[in-house]
């Protein structure tokens, strides 16, 4: 049987105490990576984005440097993050669970799990943040393309620059709340944060979040995981 609810590397290390691996080496390495481009934009974009901001492009040299760095940095932050796209998308497609998951806030603000469908790798919490860091990604790429001056001065009226500029602004207040949403969850759940520092989380935190997906790795591990 095919996994369902895992993915290549997904796997139990430890049985006493039961520990899980959640996030390879490079995928922690991608996560970070993204996460500093996401910082560094928003640095250097708030500095752009009112006068009285203005001083946060001395952290990077003063008002030109920083403006010809950001959209360099926003290239490697939609690279970077077209690498978690890629590893994390099946995963993050909608499932019938996801609706009932959602349709009781009260029982997951009270960390009654106990009460809630059981999931795979990812709630539907985090599919959300998944989904709008991808769309919302896109088009602060496509609308950055349009604003860079420097290398496609002409590729769209001034007009429609304008328009972009406006979308691009938009865009990244909403990255920017979705990026606290993340932080905040990932610390509000005790032993998320693990997974993408070293990789693992306990069986516990699994089975009270996740079982959906300890279970499939339970049972790939009685059959022998492929790595």
């Amino acid at each position: 049987m095919g996994r369902v609810y895992s993915q290549s590397g997904d796997r139990i290390v430890t049985r006493l105490p039961v520990e899980v691996r959640r996030y390879g080496p490079w995928t922690r390495a991608n996560h970070w990576l993204t996460a500093a481009c996401l910082i560094l934009l928003l640095i250097s974009g708030l500095g752009f984005f009112h006068p009285s901001l203005f001083f946060l492009t001395g952290l990077f040299g003063g008002g030109q440097t920083a403006r010809f760095i950001h959209p360099w940095i926003g290239v490697v932050l939609f690279v970077s993050f077209l690498g978690l796209f890629f590893r994390m998308v099946r995963l993050n497609l909608p499932r019938s669970e996801d609706a009932t998951w959602l349709s009781h806030p009260g029982e997951i603000l009270a960390g009654k799990e106990e009460r809630l469908p059981e999931l795979g790798k990812y709630n539907a919490g985090q599919k959300f943040v998944f989904w709008a860091m991808t769309g919302l990604i896109c088009v602060l790429i496509v609308t950055g393309v349009m604003m860079w001056e420097q290398y496609f001065d002409g590729l769209v009226s001034i007009p429609l620059r304008r328009v972009a500029t406006i979308v691009h602004s938009a865009a990244a207040v909403l990255i920017i709340l979705t990026w606290i949403l993340h932080v905040y969850a990932a610390i509000w759940a005790r032993g998320t944060l693990r997974a993408m520092t070293r990789g693992t989380v306990s069986g516990g935190w699994a089975w009270r979040h996740h079982r959906k997906w300890l279970r499939e790795l339970a049972r790939l591990d009685r059959t022998g995981p492929a790595e």
